[in-house]
This record gives C-alpha cells, sequence and structure tokens, in this order.
C-alpha cells in the first residue's frame, strides 16, 4: 500500500469540552437555545454548521409560533426530497418541551408520490385546512406561490432550510417570492443555513431585506469546540498528475471511514467514465470479493488482509443504487461504526447526509460552489464516540503545459486556494475588534494571556466559553450605523468570501512579486465593501473594510504560528496562542500595519510545498502574462487614499518615495492628471 502523503493544511484543534451537545431542561443544546431566546422575531435567520440541530431549533420556534404568536400554520421549505426526512415526527416532549413535533403523513409532501403539480394541488388545500404543519420542496413552495398568489401565505410561518439556495437575483424565482413576502410583512420568515456564502458570489438576500432579519450565528468554532470526542480538523489541497485514480491512496487511507466524492463528468479532472474510475477506485484498494447481498456494498479485501464495505452512490441503475441507498439511512446501523468503510459518490451524499463516522471528506475536482465545499467538510464533523481527527482534501490536477485549457487549470487551482482560505475562516474562533483607547478595560469573561490586561498596549483577549476573540487595534474605525454594526459582528465572513474569489485580487496576491499589499486591503477590499454595502457612507464602508482585513490577516498570521516550520496544532490552545504571537511580535498594532500585510502570502507557502516547482513556475507565469495596469477606477481609488494621506500628513504622496504605498497612491494621482491634461488636449 502507498504511503499516506501529508498534505499541507491548517489543523485546528478543539476544546472538546462537551458544551455543544448537552442539553438544557427543555431539550435544547446551545444552539438550539440561542435561536429559541429569538423567537418572538418576524424574521429570524440561523447561521450555524452541520450538525449543530438546526433542524430539532425550527421545531422549537414554529411550535412557540402556532402556540402562542397567533400565526394560523407552518410551512418547512427543504431543498430537496431527501432532506424532508430531518422533519420527521419528534417526541420532543420525551425530552422536557411542552410539545411534539408531529407532522400528519399527507403534509409531508416529500414523502409524497408524484411530480409538483400534484404537490402544489396538496399545498393549497394544506392553505384551507386546520392542519398545522406541512413539509415540502424548494420546488413546491415556488410552484405554489406563483399559482395562489402571495397573499395565500399570509400569517403563516415560511422556513427556508438550506437558505444559501435563495440569491437576491431576479431570476432566482425563490429568492424573487421571499422578497414579495418580505414587502408585504404578513408572514413569519426562519432561514437557516449553514453557509451563507455562494459559489456565484451573488448576494442571499438585497440589503433591505438582510437588514430585517435578527441574526443568530453558532460559529463552527463553538461546534466543534463544544464536541466529546473530535479534537482537531484539517483542511488542504494535494495536487496530482495523470489520472487522479492513480494517484488517490497518496491521500485515501482505507483505515479511515472516507466519502469520496468523484469529480463531475464535465470536469477537466474526470475520465468521462465515471464507472470506470469507480472500478479503478476499487482496484487500487484491494481484491474484490463480491457484493453483500443484502445492503449491495461492494466487498474488497486489502493488502493488510482486512476486508472493507464500500457503498457505490454513482451506479445509476436504480434497483443496485436505491438498495444501496437504503442501507446507508438504516437507523438500526447509525451507531455501528463496521457498517460502512468508504463511500463512493458523484452528487449525492453532501446536503443532509448524515453518517457520523465520516473522519475524511476526499473531494476529487475543484467545485464551483464554496457552500458545497463547506456542506462536504460538514460530513466529516460529526461527533461520535473514538473519533478523534477529521480531515478535508481537495484533490486537484496540477496544470499542465501541454492543455489548450492551461488558463482553466490555473482558475480551478486558484479557486481552491480561495475555498481553503475561507474554510479557514468559517474554522476559527470569532473576531471583535474595538479601537485602542485610554478608557479601554478589561472585559469579565476575556483571557488576557499570562500577564494580564495591559492599558498600555493592545490587547488580546480570549473567551473560551463564546470562542470570541477581542483585539484592540490602533487607528480601527467603529461602525456607527446599526447595519454597519451587524456586518461586523455577523457577516465578515461572507465580506472575506467575496475578496478571496476575487480573480484579480488571488492573483496578484499570490503572484505579483511587485505587489504593494495595501493594493489588495485597501483599494480591492475596499471596491468590494462599496459595490455589496452600497447603501453605507464611507466611514461605515471603511470600518467594515478593515474589520474584514482585520480578520483575515489574524487567521492567516495565526495559521503561519501554528504552522511555522511544519509543525501542527497539539494544543487545544493553538490558534489562540497563535493571533497573541502575532500581536505581540508588533510593538503597536494599528490598522495600517495590518493593512500592509499580503493576505496570501502564506497560501503561496502552502502552494509551493505541494505543488512541483515546474507546474508552479507555469501558473505564475500565465497569470504575469496578463498583467493589467492601472484603470481609471483604481487610480480614483488611490487618488481617495490619497487625499486621507495629505489631511494626515500635510502632504501629497510622492511618486520618489521609499515607501511602496505612497509611491503608489502617487501613481494614481499622476495617473488621473495625465488623463485630465489628454482629456483636455483632445486625445
Amino acid at each position: 500500500m502507498t504511503s499516506i502523503k501529508s498534505v499541507p493544511s491548517v489543523s485546528v484543534t478543539y476544546a472538546r469540552d462537551g458544551s455543544s451537545t448537552k442539553s438544557n431542561e427543555l431539550g435544547m443544546r446551545a444552539m438550539q437555545e440561542r435561536a429559541y431566546e429569538k423567537r418572538g422575531e418576524q424574521y429570524l435567520l440561523i447561521k450555524s454548521p452541520p450538525a449543530s440541530g438546526k433542524s430539532r431549533a425550527l421545531m422549537f420556534i414554529a411550535l412557540d409560533k402556532l402556540a402562542n404568536q397567533g400565526l394560523k400554520q407552518a410551512i418547512i421549505v427543504v431543498p430537496e426530497k431527501s432532506i424532508g426526512s430531518s422533519f420527521n415526527d419528534e417526541p420532543l416532549s420525551k425530552f422536557g418541551f411542552w410539545a411534539d413535533w408531529v407532522v400528519a403523513p399527507r403534509w409531508n409532501l416529500c414523502n409524497a408520490p408524484g411530480g409538483d403539480s400534484g404537490k402544489v394541488g396538496a399545498l393549497g388545500k394544506f392553505l384551507e385546512s386546520d392542519d398545522r404543519i406541512l413539509v415540502c420542496t424548494h420546488a413546491t413552495f415556488r410552484f405554489a406561490v406563483e399559482k395562489f398568489g402571495i397573499a395565500a401565505f399570509d400569517d403563516r410561518l415560511i422556513a427556508v432550510d438550506e437558505f444559501h439556495h435563495v440569491s437576491a437575483n431576479p431570476d432566482n424565482k425563490l429568492g424573487a417570492h421571499l422578497g414579495n413576502l418580505i414587502t408585504r410583512d404578513k408572514v413569519h420568515v426562519v432561514a437557516m443555513t449553514g453557509s451563507y456564502f455562494r459559489g456565484d458570489t451573488e448576494a442571499v438576500l438585497a440589503p433591505e431585506d438582510e437588514a430585517r432579519f435578527e441574526t443568530v450565528t453558532y460559529t463552527y468554532y463553538e461546534q466543534l469546540s463544544g464536541y466529546t470526542y473530535l479534537k482537531t480538523l484539517d483542511i488542504g489541497y494535494f495536487f496530482y498528475s495523470g489520472s487522479y485514480a492513480d494517484d488517490l491512496l497518496k491521500v485515501l487511507d482505507p483505515t479511515e471511514k472516507t466519502i469520496l466524492h468523484i469529480p463531475n463528468v464535465n470536469s477537466r479532472e474526470s475520465t468521462k467514465d465515471k464507472h470506470r474510475e469507480v472500478e479503478h477506485i476499487i482496484d487500487a484498494l484491494g481484491d474484490w470479493q463480491g457484493t453483500d447481498p443484502v445492503t449491495g456494498f461492494q466487498l474488497v479485501k486489502c493488502p493488510d488482509g482486512r476486508t472493507i464495505r464500500i457503498a457505490d452512490l454513482v451506479d445509476d441503475e436504480p434497483a443496485k443504487r436505491d438498495r444501496v441507498s437504503a442501507a446507508l439511512k438504516d437507523p438500526s446501523q447509525k451507531n455501528n461504526r463496521d457498517h460502512i468503510d468508504i463511500i463512493i459518490a458523484l452528487g449525492m451524499a453532501k446536503e443532509g447526509f448524515d453518517w457520523i463516522w465520516c473522519e475524511h471528506a476526499l473531494t476529487v475536482g475543484y467545485r464551483s460552489s464554496l457552500t458545497e465545499i463547506v456542506q462536504i467538510i460538514g460530513r466529516a464533523t460529526r461527533d461520535a464516540k473514538g473519533k478523534i481527527h477529521a480531515r478535508f482534501t481537495n484533490l486537484i490536477a496540477e496544470p499542465d503545459a501541454s492543455e489548450e485549457a492551461v488558463s482553466e487549470a490555473v482558475n480551478d487551482t486558484l479557486k481552491a486556494i480561495a475555498a481553503s482560505l475561507l474554510m479557514e475562516q468559517v474554522l476559527t474562533p470569532k473576531f471583535e475588534f474595538k479601537p485602542k483607547t485610554p478608557a479601554n478595560t478589561a472585559q469579565d469573561g476575556f483571557d488576557y494571556g499570562e500577564d494580564g490586561y495591559d492599558p498600555n498596549k493592545c490587547n488580546v483577549g480570549f473567551n473560551d466559553e463564546s470562542g470570541k476573540f477581542q483585539i484592540e487595534i490602533k487607528g480601527l474605525t467603529q461602525p456607527k450605523s446599526p447595519e454597519a454594526n451587524r456586518i461586523c459582528q455577523n457577516d465578515l465572513n461572507e465580506v472575506i468570501a467575496a475578496f478571496v474569489q476575487d480573480k484579480t485580487t488571488i492573483e496578484r496576491g499570490l503572484f505579483d512579486e511587485e505587489l504593494v499589499p495595501e493594493e489588495l486591503t485597501q483599494v480591492r477590499m475596499g471596491k468590494i465593501v462599496k459595490a455589496r454595502f452600497p447603501e453605507l457612507d464611507d466611514e461605515d464602508q471603511e470600518a467594515v473594510r478593515q474589520h474584514a482585513v482585520a480578520a483575515l490577516n489574524f487567521t492567516q498570521q495565526a495559521k503561519l504560528a501554528i504552522l511555522g516550520d511544519d509543525q501542527e496544532a497539539t494544543t487545544n490552545t493553538a490558534f489562540v496562542d497563535g493571533v497573541r504571537q502575532f500581536a505581540m511580535n508588533v510593538r503597536d498594532l494599528d490598522i495600517d500595519l495590518i493593512d500592509r500585510i499580503n493576505p496570501f502570502s502564506e497560501a503561496y507557502a502552502i502552494l509551493a510545498k505541494t505543488m512541483n516547482e515546474e507546474s508552479l513556475k507555469q501558473v505564475a507565469a500565465v497569470i504575469q502574462a496578463k498583467k493589467i495596469k492601472l484603470t481609471p477606477e483604481e487610480a480614483r481609488d488611490l487618488a481617495k487614499r490619497a487625499v486621507k494621506f495629505k489631511q494626515e500628513r500635510g502632504r501629497l504622496p510622492s511618486l520618489t518615495s521609499t515607501d511602496a504605498w505612497e509611491k503608489k497612491m502617487a501613481e494614481g494621482v499622476a495617473f488621473l492628471a495625465r488623463m485630465k491634461q489628454e482629456a483636455m488636449n483632445g486625445k
């Protein structure tokens, strides 16, 4: 058997204090209790990781809205039929709640036979009935709104699961219907998602609609720190050349419980014959022994003598795949670790798929949706007895100089890095930044390190219970409006997602040797914030920009401290220590210093370790070849920064300055001056 290759990754270690799996007297876990406290809100957005109990949280909230808030009915909307099972009957009173969750079989339309037309008719009958709860798919709900109109849903709760399927784009029908329902303002909406960013960078909701939602945020860090067993989670990527099946065993350990997602047949990584790929994988793992007649699992004898059980969800033959799928969902086997060893899938086993024993989510090829990556990682982040380590690996084809589509290959590489950067952000503790002022004092519940709080320096405090950093930064702009405050508290990861997905930003951040970091942290991030939140004034936009840059760069600098000299995290406090180490390594922690850090430098260091030198040079060459000069829009942004520079220093930036950022701002001013002169000369 090939020795397993160590995949460069960020390794985050968690406390395992059991808090997220304990229940209160009403049978609610930590996240559910937090959401239930906001049950009176008309518009509620729950951002919480897979396996944190969003479905049950909704049950508690919906039952209260029906019993105590005057709503007639609750309609639960899920993206696909299989997820409807998450809302099956639950005896909540058995665990201390005052009511049970019961859905009459005729009103769980995810279980109903036939197409959407019949289900739309059933939903219409439900609206006229005295029954209280219905479950249907996003599609059924869309068609029902089109058929019965917005007013038919007045005085009802609309609960949308996997809310990231919604988009503010006018072509997104579900998003348009929700926008109209919110405008009419006669429904309650509970939206739930494990990730609030989309691969297409579209906003989920229009800003004016989003501002109406009260947000309940439960982070990955809180969820995993509150587990009983799972201690570490690794995120990494590995590049291969040739056929991925040949290199698969360099990253796949057959002793780990693994979900392997093979590439989409239209992707570069696919051989275009998915069935042959599965056969190749099985051959690589060992000798095929036959098929289990009951479950349909493939039995394979490994070189070490063990016989492993493999579920093939790629097989299109309905009878075979349905048997395997049913065996995987068998409730009597949920707690049997030995029921299955490896699941091979293509489009299945992602959203809503629950296999608590999964230790390794291995995905071949870049997935265009960041949300899909979050969902896949969520398959491995369930807590289970004896499971102390989990990892996600993205196996990506190296760009090949002989390929016609070399630029496409480079794009996939950059997207994979962007996804990795974003996941690192999602998995870490929450940042709360505040300006350093003489009036600041130590906050209850925060640990400020061995020396405690020092009023004469910028302090870094960490609250272990909430998984939150509080970091003082000199010169930090604080948000003024409630909306800017909300963004800084709850939506920084969405801003960072837009930033790391911006093609020009990541290309320059990784491969432009002449880059001045402020071009990214100030100009590019500033542009993204302005486009995303046009309703904010300049000062609030600057506050959001600074907070987003600080969050990204603190995570990257902490990663540097954790992975320095190739050392993995070994203690529960590794990330916290990394953040403190970064803060201590500089005399004055100010926003100008943070803006001077290239957020992609650590990503490049990891890329250099995992991609061969020739391929790395080729990627750099492709990007350098299309290097673009300053645009008028970028020059105007630089000129605005130059005005601020003049206000602070009493002079304009100089073209001959030894400071690279000052020189860049001066170039922006000179560029605009040339444009103005050329316009006057009629050129």
